[in-house]
């Protein structure tokens, strides 16, 4: 069999302990479910993807949720066995996995490794016990600041989550918590600006998003402060040392081919030069050349080394000039939010801060 393909493999694992306030992904809060009966769910949809791309290669597994945590190493044992037997991992494949602080279960993070998880992404959100309360938390400060230590311990490829621009949260606050983030040698931070979504609990609560010029301040002194310690950002809200980027993550940023596996998952495959948008359960649609396009700049603008002009044309068959509005092109670029090389379109340090407009100006 020829293997000319890569393709990363997303397992949505929808189930938490609870939900947190902030929370606008699609999660269900339950206690006890049957993991066996979801697993076998599970292994009927990568059968289904097989059937499609037979002759692909997986280059990563990505457990989300929800609280993939929760699943039982043996189940997790037993995806990645499947995936392996129907297409073949990848050698350097990256397995990730997102885990909460608060463990399930004693050696939590040992067993997750020995169950074929070399990545460890923990969702800490905060370093102190009134902000894990406020933001809905399950676990406190110390129960975090063990679990980082566990990872650290269990894994050569970890990364931690926190959110900044919480209300009445201070630049000097995010200073020192940042420093403190940074002090333990992690080898990837995704760091997420906190906004109110519609529907969402805190958004239901009247909970105001901080004022956008602190928050625009905080951001730009996280790259600068990241960037002396020795972490690139490499994507929006993503930072890391060199050679730690997350692979999978990418996939998405560079339009490559994905397929997701379990509720409210989605894909995107291309197949025989058509593209193709999947959505739980199997539901299938056609995408044009455009539409693919204005996904990938969309998605290709967040990358620190923006959209590849080449890569661009070789997924949707059109010229990046060709199919942006190159007037407000050369507008963002004189506005110094846009730079443009031979090879790359990509947002400069201000056009960071204004991602949804840059996009918006491009693709009219």
């Amino acid at each position: 069999m020829s293997i000319n393909k890569k393709v990363a493999v997303y397992i949505h694992w929808p189930y938490c302990r609870s939900k947190c306030p902030y929370c606008d992904f699609f999660k269900m809060v339950k206690k006890d479910v049957n993991q066996e009966q979801i697993i076998a769910d599970y292994l009927k949809e990568l059968d289904f993807y097989h059937d499609l791309i037979p002759d692909y290669q997986v280059r990563s597994v990505f457990f989300g949720g929800g609280t993939p945590s929760l699943i039982k190493p043996q189940n997790i044992e037993h995806i990645l066995d499947y995936i392996n037997r129907l297409w073949g991992l990848d050698g350097k494949a990256e397995i990730s996995l997102e885990a909460n602080p608060n463990s399930e279960y004693p050696e939590m993070f040992k067993k997750l490794k020995d169950a074929g998880i070399n990545r460890l992404s923990l969702g800490v959100q905060a370093l102190n016990d009134a902000d894990l309360k406020f933001l809905g938390r399950t676990h406190n400060l110390a129960q975090a600041l063990h679990s980082m230590e566990e990872v650290l311990k269990n894994f050569d490829n970890h990364s931690i989550d926190l959110i900044y621009a919480r209300p009445e949260q201070t630049l000097n606050d995010w200073e020192k918590e940042l420093r403190q983030a940074i002090s333990f040698g992690f080898k990837h931070l995704s760091l997420y600006q906190l906004t109110i979504e519609e529907g969402t609990v805190f958004q239901k609560r009247g909970i105001k998003s901080l004022e956008e010029e602190q928050a625009s301040q905080m951001y730009l002194y996280t790259v600068e402060a990241l960037r002396k310690n020795g972490y690139l950002r490499y994507e929006v809200s993503n930072f890391a040392r060199p050679g730690f980027e997350s692979v999978h993550n990418k996939c998405y940023w560079l339009g490559d081919d994905y397929i997701g596996i379990g509720p409210s998952a989605h894909g995107r495959l291309s197949i025989n030069k058509h593209h193709f948008a999947f959505e739980h359960p199997h539901i299938r649609e056609e995408l044009s050349s455009r539409e693919r396009a204005e996904e990938l700049v969309i998605m290709g603008l967040r990358l620190q080394n923006g959209i590849n002009k080449q890569h661009f044309k070789d997924i949707c068959g059109l010229e990046l000039n060709s199919f942006i509005n190159r007037h407000n092109k050369e507008l963002l670029i004189k506005e110094q939010m846009l730079e443009e090389t031979k090879d790359f379109l990509r947002a400069t340090d201000k056009g960071f801060l204004v991602l949804d407009y840059l996009t918006l100006q491009l693709c009219l």
